[in-house]
């Protein structure tokens, strides 16, 4: 059974203070091509560019923002590359989710002294805006956490990069900030890295579905959300549970070849015109059966949206005490079914959309039953 925090009375004091996500980076073949995929089909704007014009011999990046999402795409030159060789196991994934800290040295210190293996330890990089300091741990898998202190610099993004100013743009879609990223762990694996959260970065466990709330007649996961003291930083922690045959989790380490990050969650304060505007530019959406909408009033209530609207774009509901929230997932945006994006509108619900699990995981083991891996 489903167990949440009563989020009105939880008082939760962070190890270290976590002001936010910083940017979320992504390791890539063809790091050129993946950021004109981000621009195209989502609206991230072009910020910043390191590759060898400014230096950078092995390794290329390509900075994107919208809102208070930055996303960083990286690739390689060689093959040789630590880039490189994570492309070849995993394929395209997330490598870094950067966090915001005030002290990036007293971040680095706690995490691993409380058990964290470390990534890299601290160090400052400065130009003529000023100075960052960066250290690094790791998380599941080869996935890292980097701690980043801004307070001393006020230049584009940081150190080492310059402005990128492509003479193609497209028009933003509304995204505002990142709500989670969903991590896949190794099955039996879920505490363990739930327990890493609470103990090395002082989370606490916001949320837990059991193979009983996230189960179809064929596959079936279970889940751990963990949240920091102010609730801008959740990381929902997923592990497969037993079943007639291969859940989406499952599917995910196979083809990653070992635990990582699932999805993003990218928040909008308007979906309806956010989904419109990334279908109408190429974004794959999964498909959900027409008869889903059919008990949406009985199921969660008078609702701001018209729910002809919501069925022509798939769009998924679901209410918990506090509000009501929208969301849908696209399909991998990778040749690999690995990673993809939630969007997700908040009216006030606080939860992950528990009641629509059953629609989108069946809709998922449509997508796995074409690819063969169901």
């Amino acid at each position: 059974m489903s167990e949440m925090v009563d989020l009105k009375v939880k008082q939760h004091q962070d190890l270290f203070p976590m002001l936010g996500t910083d940017y979320v980076e992504f390791y890539v073949g063809d790091a050129k091509k993946t950021a004109y995929f981000w621009m195209r089909t989502m609206g991230f704007q072009p910020l910043a560019y390191a590759g060898l014009e400014t230096g950078n011999k092995d390794t290329v990046s390509y900075v994107l923002r919208q809102g208070k999402i930055t996303i960083m795409i990286t690739g390689s030159y060689h093959p040789y590359t630590a880039v490189a060789e994570h492309v070849k196991l995993h394929g395209d994934g997330v490598k870094v989710y950067a966090i915001t800290v005030e002290d990036a040295h007293e971040a680095f210190r706690i995490t691993t002294q409380r058990g964290a293996r470390p990534y890299f330890e601290p160090k400052e990089i400065s130009d003529a805006h000023g100075k960052i300091i960066i250290s690094g741990i790791y998380t599941y898998g080869e996935t890292a956490h980097v701690f980043v202190e801004r307070k001393e610099y006020e230049g584009l993004f940081m150190p080492g990069f310059q402005t990128w100013n492509p003479t193609y743009r497209f028009p933003e879609m509304g995204l505002k900030y990142v709500d989670h990223a969903v991590g896949n762990v190794e099955e039996g694996k879920m505490i363990q890295w739930a327990q890493f959260y609470e103990n090395v970065m002082g989370f606490y466990n916001l949320l837990t579905f059991d193979d009983k709330d996230i189960s179809t007649e064929y596959t079936a996961l279970m889940s751990k959300v963990m949240s920091n003291g102010n609730g801008w930083i959740k990381f929902p922690i997923n592990e497969p549970a037993p079943g007639l045959k291969k859940s989406q989790i499952q599917e995910f380490l196979e083809f990653y070849y070992g635990p990582g990050c699932q999805h993003l969650a990218l928040a909008t304060d308007n979906i309806i015109d956010t989904i419109t505007a990334m279908r109408n530019n190429g974004m794959e959406f999964l498909e959900v059966p027409d008869a889903y909408y059919e008990t949406v009033e009985q199921r969660v209530g008078k609702i701001d949206e018209d729910i002809d609207t919501l069925r022509q774009l798939k769009i998924l509901v679901d209410r918990d005490e506090y509000g009501y929230l929208l969301q849908l997932f696209t399909k991998p945006i990778q040749d690999r079914p690995t990673f993809f994006i939630e969007i997700i509108q908040r009216k006030g619900a606080k939860s992950f959309g528990k009641g629509n699990f059953k629609a989108l995981f069946e809709a998922i083991e449509r997508e796995q039953a074409r690819r063969g891996t169901l």
